[in-house]
């Protein structure tokens, strides 16, 4: 098998809910036979020997504790979806008798952590231990103590969740174990539920600046950079350790995690040039190292803020010894980049570097000015196969560069000139329906100094003028529902379906795409309850559709496919992007090497995130209208 993954074949299914196991049609839908009666040990075999779809279908129940192994086993599953997980660990909870916050150290204790999805599976872990009661918390002393012996991962939750529960003195002790120690609390932080919890660290934050150890410095540089203000202060304090000979790249990460508005044009300057001072003498061999980069990445968000000549004269004695490099990451579950839009000179060289920390692939296409829906659903029609072995990227004038499709957890790098002329050159993720969000902005400047002094956003490429309103949750709508939506305009909800891009995915009243499921009767299959269709609109990763599951499939010779399967047997496996694809992908048995599925929802989970919260309650009005007539219709 291939270490590196090739994207060659790429396809991929977007829909509202995402998924709790295969869509096999041919598989056997019988209830696996599981021997709960044996040793634990063959009882764990045997569901370690089930995929997730059949783990699901063995019965258990909460009036018997033989029932705990199948439990145990689905709450160590790194792809089941949030609401499976959550039911059994009530479930793990009630046969035991205990808390759920015991059953989740417990878990986390059990936890063999040596690859990516094992990492994300403890760190949700983690946080839903993190968000229990504290008097939860505070009655689990001895588990979090023997958690906090383990590995630094499991240290740094164990504290958390002390620190959480209001165990300051507890952690105190714990730290002061050793360097290994302190550092795991230094980490811990970052994992508290509240702003408030994190700035109550900041003392011993700054305390620990002062170490010693220099890996104990790095890790309370990193933690520092993380806490919620004062970030001046904060600014400050990382300042000093920009020319360190050791510790320079971390304080240049923990820089660039600030806003740009705190920092001071003064001491900027300074770092700066010692920063340019320090790439002039990096041997070449070493300039293309991630550290380099940071760094460097670094000082050109420090020019950005120095007076516009001495800024000119720095970057001139940068570009003799680096090219300029923008990092561009994706955000997990929310379908977007994380920088909107950067700006650089015309006719210089850039480098773009693309990280997908999502749980799909994606890849980064920069068109030319107005032509991101163009090139995005020409990428459609040139298919997995697209040009020069880049999927879903087209044969196009109006492609200005383009990266590779990249896998979950990995990187890739675009070296291009910037154009000449100067203007708004729109970047996007042409994989099938993801243009609709995945979108920003290259910002080409004659001046790039000058630009700095007075910079000027860009229009959105797509002509919306929506912001970011609110990260909603549920408990934002606690009291929403007292007048079952009474009185409100599904003529605007209908218009918010449509902004929204959900047209472009489902139909409601036979208008709309195919690719999700039909939502027109959304609202009878959840038996009206508007808490429900809530939840699946904010949190689309918690309740699972088996039938718009997601299944990447690893070959033999390292090839990928992504889509829905829709047919399996002993000899093939059947999968397709899209209902509407005339050919599906027929993959031998004989040729996997592994099949793996999506943990979380294609629907974004941040979607609404710029509407607020009465635009979202005219949507979901309007999907209520929608099954009403439908149902009376019916009879």
């Amino acid at each position: 098998m291939r270490n590196r993954l090739c994207f060659s074949r790429v396809l991929l299914i977007v829909g509202f809910c995402s998924t709790v196991g295969r869509a096999s049609l041919a598989a056997d839908t019988e209830p696996p036979k599981i021997f709960l009666d044996k040793s634990p040990r063959i009882v764990a075999y045997q569901l370690g020997r089930l995929d997730d779809e059949r783990l699901l279908m063995v019965p258990r129940s909460t009036d018997d504790p033989k029932y705990i192994p199948v439990y145990e086993a689905i709450v160590a599953r790194p792809a089941m979806a949030a609401g499976i997980r959550d039911e059994a660990f009530e479930a793990l909870a009630k046969l035991r008798e205990r808390s759920v916050a015991a059953e989740l150290v417990a878990t986390i204790g059990r936890l063999k952590v040596d690859d990516a999805e094992a990492k994300r599976l403890q760190t949700v872990l983690a946080k839903k231990l993190i968000a229990q009661p504290a008097n939860e918390l505070a009655k689990e002393i001895e588990g979090l103590r023997e958690l906090a012996d383990g590995d630094a991962r499991e240290s740094s939750v164990a504290m958390a969740a002390l620190l959480a529960a209001g165990k300051s003195d507890l952690v105190n002790e714990l730290s002061s174990a050793g360097s290994e120690s302190m550092i795991a609390r230094l980490r811990a932080i970052e994992l508290l539920p509240s702003d408030a919890m994190k700035r109550r660290q900041r003392s011993m934050v700054e305390n620990e600046l002062k170490s010693a150890n220099e890996d104990v410095q790095a890790a309370a540089i990193d933690a520092l950079s993380k806490l919620p203000g004062p970030t001046s202060e904060t600014f400050a304090a990382l300042l000093r350790f920009a020319d360190h000979t050791t510790l320079r790249t971390d304080a240049c990460r923990g820089l660039l995690r600030l806003p740009k508005a705190v920092y001071d044009p003064a001491t900027a300057e300074t770092a700066a040039r010692s920063l340019v001072t320090f790439a002039e003498k990096t041997d070449a061999a070493d300039r293309t190292s991630v550290e380099f980069i940071d760094s460097m990445r670094a000082v050109d968000r420090l020019l950005s803020i120095v007076e516009p000549e001495m800024a000119k004269s720095l970057r001139r004695r940068l570009r003799e010894v680096a090219v300029r490099v923008v990092k561009i990451g994706t955000v997990e579950e929310e379908m977007r980049y994380d920088v909107p839009y950067f700006a650089v000179e015309a006719g210089r060289p850039v480098q773009i570097l693309l990280e997908n920390h999502d749980l799909m692939p994606h890849n980064l296409v920069v068109t030319q000015p107005g032509a991101l829906k163009s090139v995005a659903m020409a990428g459609l029609s040139a298919g997995p196969e697209g040009t020069n072995g880049l999927p879903y990227v087209p044969d196009s004038p109006n492609v200005v560069a383009a990266s590779a499709m990249i896998a979950p957890d990995a990187t890739t790098r675009i070296t291009l000139t910037a154009p000449e002329q100067p203007g708004e050159y729109p970047y996007v993720c042409t994989f099938p329906q993801h243009w609709y969000r995945m979108y920003g902005v290259m910002v080409v400047v004659k001046d790039l100094d000058a630009w700095n002094q007075n910079p000027i956003e860009p229009a959105n490429p797509l002509g919306s003028n929506r912001s970011f309103v609110q990260a909603w949750t549920m408990d934002d709508f606690a009291d929403a529902f007292d007048s079952d939506l009474a009185g409100r305009s599904t003529m605007i909800g209908e218009k918010i379906f449509n902004e929204a891009s959900c047209v472009g995915c489902h139909k409601v009243n036979d208008q709309g795409g195919v690719v999700g499921p039909d939502l027109t009767d959304v609202y009878t299959r959840w038996k009206s309850d508007h808490q429900a269709v809530l939840r699946e609109i904010l949190e689309p990763s918690h309740k699972i559709d088996s039938k718009y599951a997601m299944q990447t499939v690893l070959t033999v010779e390292g090839k990928t496919y992504s889509g829905i399967v829709i047919d399996e047997n002993d000899d093939i496996l059947t999968l397709v992007s899209n209902p509407e694809d005339k050919e599906p992908i027929v993959i031998s048995q004989e040729d996997i090497e592994l099949t793996k599925r999506s943990a979380t929802s294609m629907m974004p989970k941040a979607l609404m995130d710029q509407y607020t919260k009465e635009e979202i309650l005219e949507l979901m009005a309007y999907l209520k209208e929608a099954a009403e007539k439908k149902a009376a219709g019916n009879e």
